[in-house]
């Protein structure tokens, strides 16, 4: 084939992320080219692409790699875990040294880094790179999180770069740091997600069950959030959803879909990789909680009855309940970003990544899930300290908790006293009050340790180790 009739970019897993991400490229004026193990994905990939692009399907990997320019460049968007390295397995025998390829999915970030060393050392370059924005951003323009290799970065910079989200004119993609770094920032991505999906959910329940509000008062109370410093994809798209009838009954379709939500992993790993690096994402962690809480919803029914849980009405003036509320979430936004960019701080340096984290705050305002307002913020705060280890340090964004914290107090109040399970509000708050505490109860937890396992604690009048042997007065 000759050169100028080759592709310049190929697409393993033609599903709804792989097929709008490749006729993205193709309306950039790239060649592209994809296979599925579905023929008929193929074919679909073709019949949608935009007229005078030059899109095509492929029945086999071999019939791909053939046809694409050299350094051969191709993404991998399949199920996580064995089907990557079954791809990576089925195309290194067909590649020749210099060719790239691509991990675009949710791989956990220590599979990318074992895939780095292993295709390297066959000659070839591997990158993890995440991608955000769903359907419709793959079509228009994602959030793209690459990492690793700056070698093969460098050769796909300008594709990534022309099919990216646009924010002011900057391309809402970066070389995010080394080895996995691109898979790790997406992992922290979604962790933040699951927390502001169960922030905006008990917001919700509040003003739905609390409030008394219906579907078209849910909708306009959203919008005018939109609207305002809460403007965000997550509120966004909430106030659609209310709008949303049902195709099989004559009801909203939020009305008739079942509390159990589903999960894919990427927020657990947050939880756990945080855990591993010791820094606390309690929002984060209790969003996973929560998730894992709704399955057990034949456990919860038995419950219900065994209790006689009741929500009872809360009764403060709805404009001025409604106003609350919206402090309370933009506080408890604000936290989890913090704690989700506490968490890159800290893996950029320990796990040897160089995560540059105000090009992280940067991608993110545009394409994304978690896109909003208040990025603008974070990415001034990091202008000014790269090397901010959390947001809640800066003079700018303290005033702006400062001046929400009350308005959250209350809105806990009131959920105690009328029996709604607020947990990520409530964990926002603690967090910020611990965080904030220049002095914690945790000397009498180290006395405890100390006394049952002598595990030693410090002192706070002299340096050093210290052991006691702690005397009984059981009397």
């Amino acid at each position: 084939m000759e050169k100028n009739n080759l592709f310049d970019f190929g697409m393993i897993g033609l599903g709804t992320m792989g097929r709008n991400l490749l006729l993205n490229m193709a309306d950039h004026g790239f060649k592209a080219i994809g296979f599925d193990k579905d023929l008929q994905k193929g074919k679909l990939l073709e019949t949608s692409a935009t007229p005078g692009t030059t899109v095509k399907g492929v029945d086999t990997l071999e019939e791909m790699v053939k046809q694409l320019g050299v350094p051969r460049k191709i993404m991998m968007l399949v199920p996580a875990g064995k089907p990557v390295d079954d791809v990576i397995n089925s195309l290194l025998p067909l590649l020749e040294k210099g060719d790239i390829i691509i991990d675009g999915g949710n791989s956990h970030y220590t599979d990318t880094l074992r895939r780095v060393n292993f295709v390297r050392d066959k000659g070839f370059h591997f990158m993890g790179i995440g991608i955000s924005g769903g359907e419709h951003g793959a079509r228009t323009g994602p959030s793209i999180m690459p990492g690793g290799d700056p070698e093969a970065y460098a050769q796909v910079k300008h594709i990534l770069e022309a099919v990216a989200a646009k924010v002011n004119g900057s391309a809402c993609v970066a070389h995010l740091g080394k080895g996995a770094a691109g898979h790790y920032v997406k992992m922290v991505h979604n962790g933040i997600e699951y927390a502001i999906m169960q922030l905006i959910s008990e917001t919700y329940q509040l003003l739905h069950e609390g409030e008394g509000l219906n579907n078209d008062e849910l909708h306009k109370v959203y919008k005018n959030w939109n609207e305002g410093e809460l403007q965000s994809y997550l509120v966004e798209i909430t106030r659609d959803i209310f709008l949303q009838a049902d195709d099989k009954t004559e009801n909203r379709l939020v009305d008739m879909i079942l509390d159990r939500a589903g999960a894919k992993g990427t927020g657990k790993w947050t939880s756990q990789d945080s855990m591993d690096l010791g820094i606390p994402v309690p929002v984060i962690d209790i969003a996973v909680s929560l998730r894992d809480l709704s399955a057990a919803k034949e456990e919860r029914i038995q419950a219900a009855a065994l209790y006689k849980s009741t929500h009872f009405k809360i009764e403060v003036p709805r404009e001025v309940f409604i106003q609350q509320l919206a402090d309370s979430l933009y506080f408890s936004m604000i936290v989890c970003y913090a704690q989700g960019l506490a968490l890159l701080h800290k893996a950029s340096s320990e796990l040897q990544m160089d995560i540059p984290l105000p090009e992280v705050v940067r991608i993110w305002r545009g394409g994304c899930i978690i896109r909003a307002a208040m990025l603008e913020i974070f990415y001034t705060a990091f202008q000014e300290n790269p090397n901010l280890p959390n947001l809640l340090l800066d003079k700018n964004i303290a005033a702006l908790i400062q001046a929400k914290q009350q308005h959250l107090r209350t809105v806990i109040m009131h959920t105690v006293q009328t029996g709604f399970p607020v947990a990520g509000l409530m964990t926002s708050l603690c967090y910020f009050e611990a965080y904030r505490s220049e002095q914690l109860p945790t000397n009498l937890i180290q006395a405890q340790r100390d006394y049952f396992g002598a595990h030693t604690y410090q002192r706070v009048d002299m340096p050093g180790i210290f052991h006691t042997e702690w005397a009984s007065f059981d009397n």
